[in-house]
C-alpha cells in the first residue's frame, strides 16, 4: 500500500472497530453471563471467525456467496438458529450456579465465537464492500492485498473487543454478588444473544 491508502485505511478501519455492533455486544453479552474468562475466549473465536471471512473474500468465496440468493439465505438461516439457540441456552443455564471456567467451559465459548462470525453473511459483505476501497491497482497480488488489510481489521476489531470484555467483566464480578440480580443479568444477555440471531435471520441481502 502507498500513497494516502493506507493511512486512509487505518483510520477507518479504528473508527469501525470502536463504534459499537453487533459482535462488540456478543462478546460483551457472553462476558456478563459467562465472565471474564468466557468473553476472552469469545473474543478469540470471533477472531478467528473474522479471518475466515477475510481468507475467503480474498478467494473470492464470499463473493460468490452474497452473489446467490440461496447460498446467503443457507448461510444466514444457519447462523441465526445458532445465535438463537445459544442465547436460549444461555437463558436457561442462568437458573443454575456460575459455571467454573474451566477449559472445556472456555474451549466451548471460543468454539461458539468462530461459529457466530463466520456463519454471519453480513461480516463477508462487510469486507467485500470495505476493503476493495483501500487497494492499490499497481500494486499487484490484490489477494494478498486483500488478506493483509483483512488481517488488520481484525486485529483492531480484537482489540475493541478486549477493552469491552475488561469492562463487562468488571461490572460482572460486581454483580456476582448479588446472586438474584446476577441471574437476571445472565437471563438478559440470553435473551439479548437470540435477539442478535433473529436480528441476522431479518437481515437482508446486500444489492449487487
Amino acid at each position: 500500500m502507498t500513497g494516502i491508502n493506507f493511512p486512509l485505511f487505518l483510520l477507518a478501519a479504528l473508527v469501525i472497530a470502536v463504534v459499537p455492533g453487533p459482535g462488540i455486544f456478543y462478546v460483551a453479552a457472553r462476558t456478563l453471563s459467562g465472565g471474564r474468562k468466557a468473553g476472552i475466549a469469545s473474543t478469540f473465536g470471533t477472531a478467528i471467525g473474522g479471518l475466515v471471512h477475510v481468507i475467503a473474500g480474498a478467494l473470492g468465496v464470499s463473493a460468490i456467496i452474497l452473489a446467490s440468493a440461496e447460498l446467503f439465505t443457507a448461510v444466514k438461516f444457519i447462523g441465526a438458529l445458532y445465535l438463537i439457540w445459544l442465547g436460549i441456552k444461555t437463558f436457561r443455564e442462568a437458573r443454575t450456579s456460575l459455571p467454573q471456567p474451566i477449559v472445556a467451559f472456555e474451549a466451548r465459548a471460543f468454539r461458539d465465537g468462530v461459529l457466530v462470525e463466520a456463519l454471519n453473511p453480513k461480516t463477508a459483505a462487510f469486507f467485500l464492500a470495505f476493503i476493495p476501497q483501500f487497494l492499490d491497482p499497481a500494486g499487484g497480488a490484490p489477494a494478498l492485498q486483500f488478506m493483509t488489510l483483512g488481517l488488520i481489521s481484525v486485529t483492531l476489531n480484537t482489540l475493541a473487543d478486549f477493552v469491552v470484555v475488561a469492562m463487562a467483566s468488571t461490572a460482572q464480578a460486581g454483580l456476582s454478588r448479588r446472586p438474584h440480580l446476577f441471574r437476571r443479568l445472565r437471563q438478559g444477555s440470553g435473551l439479548f444473544i437470540a435477539g442478535l440471531g433473529i436480528s441476522l435471520a431479518l437481515a437482508r441481502r446486500p444489492a449487487s
